[in-house]
């Protein structure tokens, strides 16, 4: 069973945290059997945000038998972090762990020198004093999270769940973590720049200019859609949705409906044994040459090397 660490000391902020929490910490194995093992690791108790007590189930000490360390926001990221907390990180790091940051928990990583050389991202109102604190550190705002494989961050607040999905979704395939994003009631992805593949959500009617017509195309994927057919679904005219389009959701129609795509076919990948050119077909991409083309540009490998890491990656938790 993969253990997840929460890193925690007096001055931790609760929204980080109880993302943190709600996502590793709650028994999920109805999804996937064994789930996380999860451990509050810092003092006995701790103050959180000024209105909460925490109670933790092991000192810090034992971050480094952790798989995965998740250090949360800390409420004054202009004092130097505790050394306690410093020096067990880098310790769980060196022993193997992965470690991610959740907003202003990169200064953590930042002062276990863990982002030296590397891009990093924060609550991009903290941006400025990071980079100006940690010269080293290649810090970049304009991302929701960054992954570097054993060492991860994440811009403020909503991020932190962005980011603990990601890992959810390396761990245990796209179909589980779009399963605990909505139970949670969360999109599974936001956009955020082009450092991750992270594919734009679909709104609820409701709550989006675009939500109606979003949800029509994702029920559609396996048709050859063009931008006049999202056109005259949502009654405007091309040019018009195209900017509406660009302004809500930070993408163009077709860029949109290609990562709709290319996510779905992860999930037939994760799901079934469908062969490629019936996934491609079932995710309109019409021939598998297409879908390995854009498949491979979007995620990085072909699509088979994606299913047998899946595979292995599920059958390895599975033990």
């Amino acid at each position: 069973m993969t253990l997840v660490a929460l890193a925690v000391t007096p001055g931790v902020l609760h929204f980080e945290l109880a993302a943190a929490c709600d996502v590793f910490g709650v028994d999920r194995s109805d999804l996937v059997d064994p789930w996380y093992e999860f451990a509050v690791c810092g003092p006995d108790t701790v103050p959180v945000g000024g209105r909460f007590r925490l109670e933790s189930d092991a000192g810090l000490d034992r971050l480094v038998d952790a798989d995965t360390v998740i250090v949360p926001a800390c409420a004054d990221p202009d004092a130097d972090p505790p050394a306690e907390l410093v020096d067990a990180v880098r310790a769980a790091h060196d022993a193997g762990a992965r470690v991610a940051s959740l907003c202003t928990g990169a200064f953590v990583l930042a002062a276990a020198g863990l982002l030296d050389g590397r891009r990093a991202t924060t609550h991009w109102l903290h941006a400025a004093a990071l980079a100006a604190k940690y010269p080293r550190v290649k810090v970049d705002p304009d991302v929701l999270y960054i992954d570097h494989g054993s060492v991860l961050t994440s811009a403020g607040k909503a991020a932190a769940m962005d980011l603990c999905l990601h890992l959810v979704r390396i761990d245990h395939g796209s179909a589980v973590a779009n399963q605990v994003a909505r139970r949670l009631v969360v999109p599974p992805h936001r956009a955020g720049g082009q450092a991750q593949f992270v594919a734009t959500p679909v709104p609820e009617p409701r709550d989006h200019p675009l939500g109606a017509l979003l949800a029509w195309a994702v029920e559609r994927l396996d048709q050859p859609l063009t931008v006049e057919d999202l056109a005259r679904r949502a009654n405007m005219s091309s040019r018009h949705l195209a900017r509406v389009f660009t302004d809500i959701t930070g993408t163009t129609p077709l860029r949109w409906l290609l990562t709709q795509r290319v996510h779905r076919a992860q999930e037939l990948l994760e799901t079934t044994d469908n062969t490629i050119g019936a996934i491609a077909t079932a995710t309109g991409m019409g021939s598998d040459t297409t879908l390995r083309r854009h498949f491979n540009r979007a995620v990085g490998v072909p699509p088979e090397a994606y299913r047998r890491t899946f595979r292995s990656s599920a059958a390895h938790a599975g033990r």
